[in-house]
């Protein structure tokens, strides 16, 4: 599951200056970022916050799309509404079956570039969110998927996309444990050089298996955790800087 993020400016842009010239950069700080709801120190995907993706169609350039994929046999945006909230996350496993990812599965891959990722672990009846990042500071590689839903009340596209997801490591196994849930699950997060293979195009079923292998659990000793504020209900602080901050709960030591 990843319901919960964090994505700088500076985590987002990481591949497109790896690709552009200042003067594309600086082009795109001024007249698109403005239209994201960037920095996003923590934004949940039912709020549907609109960041940076880079797609299949345009691999260096970033583009802004809204969280939850929206497919494209959806009628209005009644319909659009109801299942925004349902398509957050895109299980790995399945994404090539499922007919809201299907299409986009095949024809529509992107990535996301973020700082981190929080998750809820339950003990005792409570949760405690963590916050997920690399151990060498550098941004986490999302595979998505992404859909231009076009609008047939406005004329309008609206690019939207979702995360994938996979079975979670060791580490994710210990937080991400809610007793509700299947699980663990976790992120598909991607090696940097090996994200350009989850944006190659699909002519046949081979291609099909090369995505499919990367569909797998993130190396836990990559990757540091650590629990921080609330992130729900009434002592939630907001987007703010210091909620990705390290928080201590005495209680946690008992496990």
């Amino acid at each position: 599951m990843c319901y919960d993020i964090k994505a700088s400016l500076e985590a987002q842009l990481k591949r497109a200056r790896q690709y552009g010239d200042e003067i594309a950069i600086r082009e795109i700080e001024e007249k698109l970022a403005p239209l994201t709801d960037l920095p996003i120190y923590h934004a949940s995907g039912f709020q549907h916050p609109r960041l940076f993706i880079y797609t299949d169609d345009e691999p260096s350039v970033p583009r802004v799309a809204t969280w939850g994929l929206v497919p494209h046999w959806v009628k209005d945006h009644m319909q659009q509404k109801k299942i925004w909230n349902n398509t957050l996350n895109a299980r790995g496993e399945t994404i090539f079956e499922k007919p809201a990812f299907r299409t986009a599965a095949r024809y529509h891959r992107c990535l996301i570039f973020v700082d981190g990722f929080y998750e809820h672990h339950h003990f005792r009846g409570r949760t405690y969110p963590h916050f997920i990042s690399r151990k060498d500071g550098q941004p986490l590689v999302f595979a998505g998927l992404w859909n231009p839903w076009l609008n047939p009340e406005t004329g309008e596209y609206l690019n939207t996309f979702s995360i994938v997801t996979t079975e979670g490591n060791p580490m994710m196994a210990h937080i991400h444990n809610n007793p509700k849930l299947e699980g663990p699950r976790m992120p598909l997060i991607l090696e940097e050089e090996m994200s350009d293979k989850w944006l190659i195009e699909v002519e046949e079923e081979l291609d099909v298996k090369a995505l499919q292998d990367l569909i797998h659990s993130y190396p836990e000793e990559e990757l540091q955790a650590h629990t921080v504020g609330k992130l729900r209900g009434k002592e939630y602080p907001g987007n703010i800087p210091e909620i990705s901050e390290e928080v201590i709960y005495p209680e946690l030591q008992e496990e």
